[in-house]
């Protein structure tokens, strides 16, 4: 169990695990998730997270066939700028380390925005809080419970 796991238990949202054995030398955690689950890329989803021009550290999670627009992140969150945040800073931050980070169960609540590809989806795959584990979620139940907001930060 992950930190992730036991918040969407305490929640009371279903979802699916899944585990892949994980390479230390992939060059995307989210493509070789894709890959080792074969799983359509479309649906799989990496959590990252960036800086605002406050210092505010938001949670940004889009498709793995995209990249984050920060300029769009930006804007949806209502800031002027948005960088991406510090691996460090976001691994203590989050509790989890990178390529492992999940939306769930943080060791700080953040404002999270979740691209809105995942809307027309039935399911997505999403960090379960380590490398070589995801978690399946209907996208409604992430956004309900992590008060996300919906709108396009993919390239």
């Amino acid at each position: 169990m992950t930190p992730a796991c036991s918040a969407l238990d305490r929640a009371g949202i279903c979802y699916t695990i899944h585990t892949y054995d994980h390479d230390d030398a992939a060059e995307s955690f989210g493509v070789e998730a894709a890959e080792l689950l074969k799983l359509d890329p479309k649906i799989v989803f990496k959590t990252l997270m960036a800086s605002l021009d406050d210092d505010e550290l938001v949670v940004a999670i889009v498709p793995v066939t995209g990249t984050l627009q920060l300029k769009r992140l930006a804007r949806a969150a209502g800031s002027k700028r948005a960088t991406m945040a510090d691996p460090g800073r976001a691994q203590r931050s989050s509790g989890y380390v990178i390529g492992g980070i999940s939306p769930f169960g943080q060791r700080t609540p953040k404002r999270t925005f979740l691209d809105d590809s995942a809307a027309s989806l039935e399911t997505i795959f999403v960090s379960g809080g380590r490398r070589g584990l995801d978690i399946e979620i209907a996208p409604a139940d992430l956004i309900r419970e992590l008060d996300a907001t919906v709108c396009t930060i993919r390239g």
